[in-house]
């Protein structure tokens, strides 16, 4: 038998609370709303009230902040990531199967020529690389 205890999507966090188990500041949990990437619910008396799942958008989003992106681009990743492992979930519910490709949790690996750097010769084969 499953409890509001069990669901990741049941409110139970006040504003205060969810800052604290997370490290971040309330402002900051604002401004995930305000960036559209969270909706608290709202209490009675009017006060928010966040998710476990909602807490793990919001540290994931901290991280990206940390790496240097933007609020919006972390919050755009972090809403397709949280797409992705839905669709995910959802073929499985399905009976589809995922393979190590689909993984949405392993980084996608580069190709090794995309990182060399390649020059291109001049048009006129008269000049040397230092010629300007």
């Amino acid at each position: 038998m499953s409890t509001a205890f069990d669901d990741a999507d049941f409110p139970a966090y006040t504003m205060g609370r969810a800052a604290d188990m997370i490290g971040v500041t309330p402002a900051f949990l604002r401004s995930l709303g305000s960036a559209g990437l969270i909706e608290p619910e709202r209490s009675l008396g009017g006060h928010r009230r966040y998710s476990r799942h909602q807490l793990q958008l919001a540290v994931r989003v901290r991280q990206l902040l940390d790496e240097g992106m933007l609020l919006t681009a972390a919050c755009r990743i972090v809403t397709l990531e949280d797409r992705l492992a839905a669709a995910h979930r959802r073929i499985v519910e399905l009976g589809g199967t995922l393979t190590a490709d689909d993984d949405a949790d392993l980084p996608t690996t580069t190709r090794p020529d995309i990182a060399t750097t390649h020059y291109y010769g001049s048009p006129r084969g008269d000049r040397s690389p230092s010629a300007p």
